[in-house]
């Protein structure tokens, strides 16, 4: 224990009840907002988004100085422009409720889930993650930037190639749900999509190729950047 924490439990010790009472849900308001899932996407979004300083959405000007908080959320207000905005303005998190609930419907889509199982884990209807998954694939084509920095770590994942809702479909069967490949292992059944991101957390995300992903198509894909 620091001799700080120290000093700080016995001056909170000669503090009267209502005062005990105010640290305690200043505290309890602190460690939720910083340790729960949104808080921490949050917290990280802040550092991508901000890193080299903060810049209006609305005009792009840096001048830019806090301006309270709503609903425990920062919120940041443009000197040039006199508009506000936070941490989410014109991202998929933007005015919405349920930040957490976000959090577990992507992970839900990285392990490859159906609407309506994802729904159950998730807590809202299958309705409402058809229009999330739209808005979040929105987002992700929008997302560029120059170049990497520094150590890049690649990655590869594989989908059974999915043809819902044509019709016509003659090189094979149709497959019900939850079908499977034909062939074992990785084959032209399956589509490639190619993650890769830096040290800064720049990342790219793209569908590579159908069947296994070969070295120049990775070159073409991210040798620019």
């Amino acid at each position: 224990m620091s001799k700080a924490f120290s000093n700080l439990l016995k001056h909170i010790d000669n503090l009267s009840h209502t005062e005990k009472e105010q640290v305690f849900q200043w505290v309890k308001r602190y460690v939720e907002s910083s340790s729960s899932v949104g808080g921490r996407l949050i917290n990280e979004m802040r550092e991508t988004r901000f890193k080299e300083g903060f810049e209006c959405p609305h005009c792009a000007s840096e001048h830019v100085v806090r301006f309270g908080k709503h609903n425990n959320r920062q919120r940041y207000r443009c000197k040039c422009c006199s508009k506000t905005f936070t941490d989410t303005t014109n991202t998929v998190l933007y005015r919405t409720r349920k930040g957490n609930e976000w959090i577990t419907f992507v992970d839900c889509m990285f392990k490859g889930y159906s609407l309506r199982k994802s729904a159950e884990i998730v807590g809202v209807t299958w309705v409402t993650l058809f229009y999330w998954r739209h808005k979040l694939l929105s987002a992700l084509k929008q997302l560029d930037f120059e170049k990497f920095e520094g150590i890049v770590e690649v990655d590869e994942t594989y989908f059974l190639y999915s043809q819902k809702g044509q019709r016509g479909i003659s090189e094979r069967k149709p497959r019900r749900r939850g079908g499977k490949s034909k062939h074992r292992g990785i084959s032209h059944e399956q589509v490639c999509v190619l993650v890769a991101r830096d040290r800064t957390k720049a990342t790219v995300s793209k569908i590579a190729c159908m069947g296994r992903v070969v070295k120049t198509k990775v070159d073409s894909m991210i040798g620019s950047k």
